[in-house]
C-alpha cells in the first residue's frame, strides 16, 4: 500500500511503501494499519490473483492506528471471517499474514504470549494482542489468525531493539476492529 513522500521530501522524490491488509467486505472495503497508509497521497492494492487496484482512503484513527479503504472491483471480493479475540488464551496458537520485505502471502506462526498488553509508545491505546509470530516490516495490516481460522487480531507493531523480528508482536483485538471499522464508515473517523 502506499506512495507518499518520504520525511522532509519534495516533489520528484517520491518514496513507496509497502504493508498489508485485510479485505473485510466483498464490495470493496479493506482494513490496514493507519500508519501503512500515513501521508500517503496515493495508495494501490495489489490483490492475491494479480491485479493493483487504487483505493481511496475512508477514514483513519491514528490511536488505535487503523485505517479502512475503499476499492472498485468489477466482482465479489474474498472475504476473511472474524473471530472472537476475547475467547483467546495466553498460549493458543496463531499464525500472522502479510508481505514482509515485499515478499507476498508469507505466514508465521506462534502463541498468544499476552493479553491486554500495555506498551509505552506514541500509541494511546494500549490493549494489544501480544504474539510471538514473527512480523516484519510489510507484515502491517495483515491479519492474525486463531487456528479456526478466523481472524481475531491485525498485525500492527513490534518491540524491536534492531529493527527486525524478535518474537515480540502486537496485534489490534478484532473486537476494537468492530467498533472502529463501524464508525470509519459513518463519519471517517472516530469519535
Amino acid at each position: 500500500f502506499g506512495n507518499a513522500l518520504p520525511p522532509g521530501g519534495k516533489p520528484g522524490l517520491e518514496d513507496s511503501g509497502l504493508g498489508s491488509g485485510i479485505i473485510i467486505s466483498s464490495d470493496g472495503y479493506i482494513l490496514t494499519n493507519n500508519h501503512v497508509i500515513a501521508n500517503a497521497d496515493q495508495i494501490s492494492v495489489r490483490l492475491n490473483d494479480g491485479r493493483s487496484l487504487t483505493a481511496k482512503l475512508v477514514g483513519t484513527d491514528p490511536v488505535t492506528d487503523i485505517a479502512l479503504l475503499k476499492i472498485t472491483s468489477d466482482k465479489p471480493l474474498p472475504i476473511v471471517e472474524f473471530g472472537d479475540d476475547k475467547k483467546l488464551r495466553v498460549g493458543d496458537w496463531v499464525v500472522a499474514v502479510g508481505n514482509p520485505y515485499g515478499l507476498s502471502n508469507s505466514v508465521t506462526a506462534g502463541i498468544v504470549s499476552s493479553l491486554g498488553r500495555n506498551i509505552e509508545s506514541s500509541q494511546q491505546y494500549t490493549n494489544f494482542i501480544q504474539i510471538d509470530a514473527p512480523i516484519n516490516r510489510g507484515n502491517s495490516g495483515g491479519p492474525t489468525f486463531d487456528l479456526r481460522g478466523q481472524v481475531v487480531g491485525t498485525n500492527s507493531m513490534i518491540f524491536s531493539p534492531s529493527g527486525g523480528s524478535v518474537g515480540i508482536g502486537f496485534a489490534i483485538p478484532a473486537s476494537l476492529i468492530h467498533d472502529v471499522v463501524d464508525q470509519l464508515k459513518a463519519k471517517g473517523k472516530v469519535t
